[in-house]
């Protein structure tokens, strides 16, 4: 099992991610693309990195917005496995032109 750091511990080192206000300790964050096209790319290409990885977002998507939480079940909290898979949304996500 991983250890759990913590929503704020992580978000210290992640670009544009945040604590989420919600139930447990997670972070958040929202990716706008420039279409749906682009976001349902983006999340193929999380997906296929996060089975790989045996760790998968809880993410909500309407046409150009994606919006993704991160949390360990297992740990009961964020730990370095959500750090990982944030920094490699936001490769992506800047790789495809997402915007703020």
């Amino acid at each position: 099992m991983t250890a759990k750091i913590g929503a704020e511990t992580a978000v210290q080192s992640l670009e544009g991610w945040a604590v989420d206000p919600g139930e447990g300790d997670a972070i958040r964050r929202t990716f706008r693309f420039a279409d749906f096209n682009a976001a349902f790319g983006f999340m193929t290409r999380v997906a296929l990195m996060a089975d790989k990885r045996d760790h998968h977002p809880e993410w909500f998507n309407v046409y150009d917005r994606v919006e993704v939480r991160l949390t360990t079940h297992d740990a009961d909290g964020v730990t370095d496995k959500d750090v990982d898979l944030a920094r490699f949304m936001n490769e992506v996500a800047t790789a495809m032109g997402a915007r703020a």
